[in-house]
This record gives C-alpha cells, structure tokens and sequence, in this order.
C-alpha cells in the first residue's frame, strides 16, 4: 500500500510543483502530514519519549523527510527524472548491504533476487527515457545526489527499529515528522517561503491536499511495516512507486505508457511475490536481533 501511495503522490507532485519551489512544496507537504498524525499520536501517548531517545530519532526525522528530499531535488536538477527514479529504486538493495553489514539481518539469496527483479522492473518500466541525457558534463552530480537519497533512506530504514519498539509508531512519526518540517521551513526561505501566500490554484491546493494527507498516511505505513518486519523486506515494495507513477501519470496526467512499462510491472510484482514468500525450513531471509 505505501508503495501505492508514493507512486500517486510522484503523480500529484508533478501537478503541483510548478506552483510553488520543491523544497516548499515539501514543506507543505509533511506539514499537511504531521497535522495528519498529530491528533492520534496526542491520543495515543502525549510524550511517550525518554531523554536520550529525542536526539536520534529527530535526526533520522531530518534525514528520511528532509535531507533525502533535498538529495532528490539537486538530482533532477542534472539528471532526467527517469534515471533519479531508477538510481532511487536502488533503496532496497542498499538497505540490504546495510543491515547486512550492520548485523540487522542475515544475508538471502532469495531476497537478494527478489531486490534485483525489483529494480530491473523499474529499468524495464522507465524505458528508454533512463538513457536520456542531461546536462553531460555535471550529470555526475546528479547521480551522486540519487545515490545519496537512496542511501539515506536505506540507513534511516534499519536504524529507526528499536525506538519503533519502545514507543507508539504514530508518536515517532509524528516526532520525526515535526524535525524535518523545522529542517524544510529553513531550507525553503531561499524560495521566497515565507514572503507571499503560495500561488497555488484550487486544483494545486487539492494536490497538496492529496500529498500530505497520503504522506502521513504513507508514513505511518511504513514506519508501521519496519517495526514488524525487516527493513530489506520492506523497502522493497517501494519498487510499486515508479510504476505506479508511471501508470497514475498514464491516467490522470495523459502520460502513454509502453508495452515495457507493464514488462516492468510484471518484474516488479514477481520480485514482491518472491520476497513475500514464507521462509522455507531450508533456508531464506530472517530477521537479525531486534535492534531495542
């Protein structure tokens, strides 16, 4: 479902943001989604946090909603969308390396197939727009800036489990989500934030609306996922999000797929039937030690 909803969200963005600059957007975005969370989180526990867990899990809110989306912005300012969203579809498998180097999880060949299926439906999907050039001689910036995106993610992915297992989901994403509104609020000032009324018009307002409502859902979702499973398993189904996007733009946005758009959808639905496949009494993928 989260994948679902990161793929509309991509559809509704491109609607939006031309109204408005990409980090404020953003802004507007978990702000509408931290609103979302905030009554149910108050409900659920006030303050639930101890001292010392305030700091990281800030920190991995800053990361996973602010720093990530800024990565992805200078991305798409070198290179075409296509091969952001082709490098960014490397989430999983970063996630993978990460909590197997880090002890979190023990290696899979059957997930790592089901990661590499993933990704290459995104290829397939995206087509030959990923060959498509921009500005040649600074598209390595781009491209490191995608990386750094995926990677951020991956890393705010396996370290967000033990405060996941000491306190209510929607408390910690409602903490985390407040951080990177603070973190967007001041990287946005550049774009003029906080100097005019945005110009949306009443269709870009029910985009936003759409966005931050599905994002604080989304995240809910997730942070919900990585507390009952391993992050390697979750991640992988952001792999929907491209192709959903793909398909959403195809309806809403008068965006043709190809044939290798499905092609892709049906890789990307057999690396999630793969990776969704119960652990045989042979072997498979199993989670680490918990991290609390």
């Amino acid at each position: 479902m989260m994948g679902i909803l990161v793929g509309l969200g991509i559809v509704a963005t491109r609607f939006a943001v031309d109204q408005a600059g990409p980090v404020s957007l953003a802004f507007f975005r978990y702000g509408l989604a931290f609103l979302c969370l905030l009554p149910v989180a108050l409900k659920v526990a006030p303050w639930p946090f101890a001292r010392r867990d305030i700091i990281p899990i800030v920190l991995l809110g800053i990361v996973q909603c602010g720093l990530l989306i800024v990565f992805l912005n200078i991305a798409l300012q070198y290179i075409p969308s296509a091969r952001a969203s082709l490098i960014f579809a490397t989430f999983p498998l970063m996630t993978m390396v990460l909590s197997v180097l880090f002890g979190k999880e023990a290696f899979s060949a059957r997930v790592a197939l089901a990661v590499l299926l993933t990704i290459a439906g995104v290829a397939l999907a995206l087509g030959e727009k990923v060959t498509t050039t921009g500005a040649v001689e600074t598209e390595w910036i781009g491209e490191i800036a995608a990386f750094a995106a995926a990677l951020s993610g991956a890393a705010c992915s396996i370290f967000y489990r033990p405060y996941l297992q000491r306190y209510p989901t929607v408390s910690v994403g409602a903490l985390a989500m407040l951080a990177s509104i603070v973190f967007l609020a001041l990287a946005a000032i550049p774009e003029g934030l906080f100097d005019a009324v945005p110009a949306f018009t009443g269709a870009g307002w029910l985009a936003v609306v759409f966005i931050g409502i599905s994002s604080g859902v989304g995240y809910f979702l997730w942070l919900f996922a990585l507390r009952h499973a391993g992050a390697t398993e979750v991640t992988i189904y952001l792999g929907l999000s491209p192709v959903t996007a793909a398909l959403g733009g195809a309806l809403l946005l008068a965006e043709v797929p190809g044939v290798l758009t499905f092609a892709g959808l049906v890789l990307v639905i057999g690396g999630l039937w793969l990776a969704s496949r119960p652990v045989g009494a042979n072997g498979g993928a199993k989670s680490g030690p918990d991290l609390a």
